[in-house]
Parts: C-alpha cells; structure tokens; sequence
C-alpha cells in the first residue's frame, strides 16, 4: 500500500539498526509516549533488535489507560439512568470502573453505544430530542478538535439534550511532572505525531531547553520509529537537546491552526487527575464558560464521584517508566484481556495489553 509499505521495509529497518548500532557507545533510556508507537515497538520486534544498551520505557500516551478510575464511575453512573443515551467509542467500553464497566451496563439494559464520532452522537440527539445523547470525550490533542466540533455545532444548531463527559489530558504537563520527577530515569522522548499533527511541536521546545533533553517527533510505522530512535540517540551521544522532526510528512512546527482556534473556544485548560499517576496541574480540558451548558458532569451532578484506584494496579508507575507491565505481581494472572484490572491490560493501546499479545515477559 502506497505511503505505508515503503516504511515496513525490513531490508531498509535492518540498515537503520546497523546505523542504530554504530551510533551507541553508552547506555541511554528512551521514552516512547504514545501507546501506538509502543505497539508498533513490540508488534514488529524493535524493543527485541535494539542494542542492549538503549532502554526503551512506555509512557502515558494511552488516552484510555489514563482516564482516571472516578471518571469510569461517573460515565457509568449516566449511562445507568433512564432516558439516557450514552455514547462512546469502543476502547471505553470494557474497561474497568470500580464495579463495573459500560458493556456490563449494556447487558443490564442501559442504552449504551458505540460511535466512530462525537457527531454521530450528535446525530442522535437530534432523531431522540425526548432522551440525553451523552458523548464519552477521552483523548489527547488528537481527538480533542472533532469533540470541540461536535460542541460548537451543538450549540449553533440549538440541541440542548446533547452533552459531553469531558476527559481529555494533554501531552506536555505530563512529560513536565515525568521529568521533575525525583527518580526519573529518561532520558530522551519519542513524541506523538498525530498530536503534533494537531498542535505543532512549539510547546516541546521549552521543555527540551528546560530540562536539556532531546525530543523527536515521530510517525507510528516501524521505519518512522527506526529513525527517530536514531535521531534522539545521536542527540544524546552528541551531547544536544532540542526538538527534532522525524514526521515532517505530517507534522509542522505551527501544526493546524483552524484546529486550534476551535480548541480555544470551546475548552479551557485545567487541572487533570490521571489514572494511577494523581493530579498533574494545567494538564486537561474542560468546557469553557460558554459550552459550560454542554458539560454532561454538571448537567446529571456526578462531579462528587470519587473514586480509589486499586492498590495491586501499578499502572502508574508503568505509565511514568518506572516499572515494566511484566513487573507487575497481576500481570497475565489475575489480570488478563479477558480479566482486566486496569485500563492498560484492555485498551489497544495500553502497554500490558501490548506486552501480553506480543509475549514479553
């Protein structure tokens, strides 16, 4: 397939990892932060082939596997009453609450869907004007515009049982709370490209000045990881830091303003809790004062849900690089696609789930 066999080439990865290996003559630790790339790692062998000095860590790049514990509970708790439509994607639907997850809602009669939009949600609201359309919004940057769409057309078009139950995180908070962390061991970042795609790679450049790291922004085959591997290694043996651009097919330094523009209009930054990490400050969207009305967390009173994460889950420390999946005590025991304890074993992009499909132990 044109633009996507030429970078699964393994005659052209087997000379990347040639120059891989004569570019390393120390030990380095790199961070992977999106859950796709760390697929496509594991998927195609990459972690396996690299030399035994560079340490790849997995990092919170999984939109599912940080959306913390008390925001399952309250999508579950809309989704359980009467009258209510509730709407998500199919990555939200099997994990876990803390008693239960929307597809266990389903079953019990609660009219739960799946979508491939936010505007297909929308799409309902408008054929049930009787019944609460709810739109699970769970993302990074990269899903944030089209939610941001799905908002503003709501208002402009007047549907008022519409409403989104907003958990959007966003990438460089959390990056900023891994590298001042005490015990942080990474050393150099592969960085998303499709929320580069979305909001440019600007904001990485303080981040690679502030803490002397070098970042690459990098695509998602196995040539685009190849390479930003070998970017972010000849900065770091080099002795640079700074923000490179593996994915420039895609990604500009400006990234898409039209998209950005509707961001600022409909969200606000915010505090976010994540998933077995806390509270990282700035890191989140919520609805702005003008969409406050589409806020379906006011809207059905669930803010007060709290929730604790589960102590045998240490999908915190894996989702920071502390701790590999396979570190985990649970880990294809007591926790398994089938059983999942944490979000990280059940999403397509979480790094457990990676780990058990693709062997590592």
């Amino acid at each position: 397939m044109k633009f996507v066999d030429e970078y699964r080439s393994e005659a052209d990865a087997r000379k990347m990892l040639q120059v891989i290996r004569r570019t390393v003559t120390r030990p380095w630790v790199i961070m992977e932060i999106c859950g796709g790339q760390t697929h496509t790692l594991l998927r195609s062998g990459i972690d396996q082939m690299l030399p035994e000095m560079v340490t790849l860590v997995h990092g919170p790049g999984c939109p599912v596997c940080v959306t913390p514990l008390e925001m399952i509970d309250r999508a579950i708790a809309i989704a359980q009453r009467p009258g209510t439509i509730f709407t998500s994607f199919g990555d939200m639907m099997r994990v876990p609450g803390s008693k239960l997850d929307l597809l266990s809602v389903k079953a019990r009669g609660g009219d739960v869907r799946m979508v491939y939009s936010p505007l297909d949600a929308l799409r309902l609201a408008v054929e049930n004007p009787s019944r609460e359309v709810v739109f699970f919004a769970v993302g990074f940057e990269t899903t944030a515009p089209a939610n941001a769409m799905a908002v503003h057309e709501a208002r402009r078009r007047g549907v008022g049982n519409f409403s989104i139950l907003s958990s959007h995180v966003l990438v460089p908070p959390a990056m900023e709370a891994i590298l001042s962390s005490p015990d942080n061991l990474v050393q150099g970042f592969l960085a998303a490209g499709h929320v580069c795609t979305v909001m440019g790679y600007r904001q990485y450049e303080p981040i690679a000045e502030k803490y002397r790291i070098p970042v690459v922004v990098t695509g998602f085959e196995p040539l685009d990881l190849l390479q930003g591997l070998q970017m972010v290694l000849a900065a770091l043996e080099e002795g640079r830091h700074g923000v490179e651009n593996q994915y420039s097919r895609s990604v500009t330094r400006d990234g898409n303003l039209p998209a950005q523009k509707v961001l600022s209009e409909v969200f606000e930054v915010c505090d976010r809790p994540w998933r077995g990490i806390g509270v990282i400050p700035m890191s989140g969207y919520r609805l702005s004062a003008a969409y406050a009305g589409f806020d379906a967390s006011r809207r059905f009173e669930v803010e007060g849900i709290r929730t604790e994460e589960p102590a045998v889950c240490i999908a915190g420390e894996i989702m920071q690089g502390r701790k590999r999946p396979s570190a985990c005590e649970a880990f294809g025991k007591e926790c398994t696609p089938e059983h999942p304890l944490g979000a990280p074993m059940v999403s397509t992009e979480g790094a457990c789930s990676a780990y058990h499909q693709y062997h590592r132990s």
